[in-house]
């Protein structure tokens, strides 16, 4: 789906020059593999805030639940310019149709997690986040954020892009007002889905849906999608997806000779035990979906969430 989806991205992370040094820290992994894939918008907020390049170093100070922005020489505070861009920037944003963002780590203004702040006058806490990061966070809470620097990790990569696009379907899903019938039918083929990532959460979604007409629709659809991003939030591990290969194997228990059978459950346990990826038990599996038909499967969104060409099971 090249470009159909959009990704916020920190603006120096695209190679742009924009740094307080007058620098950038360009990654290839943004630009030249999910560039083929995402409308990359570049975001400066330092920057686009009037700040000059290159410009005073800035740190965050003091409480790190409510950090001011200073900068290092001159002590000026630059926490309300800041705030007032972050309020009409997070507002445009809204109004967008972003699917994710990727932030610059340890900035004072995008970095996402433990963003150092000093606590009257002393040793740094990495306790905080960015003012940008901070704002995005807060106003955007369904929406999928990263780190750059944490998605070297191939469980944090895959768990992120996976939610960008459970986020694209989940938004373009939601505003074609659907009906509760509409409900029903997006929750089906994502069912897989949810079990790999929390079978509590996959049980508590089931629970809504099948108790649709107790809630007004609009309620019913916010709380389903509350559900539905915080389930994808939570990381597949080899268990859960285990859990989620054998209920795939169990379709084919009748269909399959025994020495069928007996591949399939040693590369499921092969994947359990770390031995091979995701991508080694599911071709499998999907090549015996099309063998035999298997429509209600064929629809299963956990065959396929996003393209193949992104890698992410070759390395999970």
């Amino acid at each position: 789906m090249p470009h159909e989806l959009t990704l916020g991205v920190s603006a120096c992370l695209l190679g742009q020059a924009v740094r307080y040094d007058g620098g950038h820290k360009h990654d290839r992994y943004v630009t030249d593999l999910l560039g083929r894939y995402f409308e990359l918008l570049p975001v400066c907020p330092e920057v686009e805030c009037g700040m000059p390049i290159p410009r005073e170093p800035m740190r965050l100070e003091g409480d790190p639940v409510a950090p001011r922005l200073m900068t290092i020489r001159s002590r000026v505070d630059m926490t309300e310019r800041m705030q007032t861009y972050c309020s009409g920037k997070v507002a445009e944003l809204a109004a967008g149709k972003l699917c994710g963002f990727i932030f610059k780590k340890d900035s004072p203004s995008s970095g996402l997690y433990r963003v150092k702040v000093y606590v009257d006058g002393g040793m740094p806490r990495k306790q905080g986040s960015g003012l940008f990061a901070a704002a995005v966070r807060h106003s955007l809470p369904l929406l999928p954020l990263e780190e750059e620097g944490r998605l070297n990790s191939p469980d944090i990569r895959e768990n992120f892009l996976g939610r960008v696009f459970g986020y694209h379907r989940l938004t373009t899903f939601l505003a074609g007002s659907p009906s509760p019938g509409e409900l029903v039918a997006f929750h089906t083929v994502h069912k897989l889905l949810l079990m790999a990532h929390s079978p509590q959460l996959y049980r508590e979604t089931g629970r809504l849906v099948a108790g649709c007409g107790e809630h007004p629709l609009p309620e019913l659809l916010a709380a389903y999608a509350e559900l539905f991003m915080r389930a994808l939030s939570l990381h597949a591990t080899r268990r859960k997806q285990t859990n989620v290969l054998q209920h795939l194997a169990g379709y084919f228990k009748r269909a399959l000779s025994t020495d069928d059978k007996k591949e399939l459950q040693e590369l499921i346990s092969r994947y359990r035990t770390g031995l091979t990826p995701l991508v080694a038990p599911l071709t499998l599996l999907k090549h015996y979906v099309r063998k035999y038909d298997a429509t209600y499967l064929q629809g299963q969104v956990y065959l396929d969430p996003y393209p193949a060409e992104l890698m992410l099971r070759n390395h999970v």
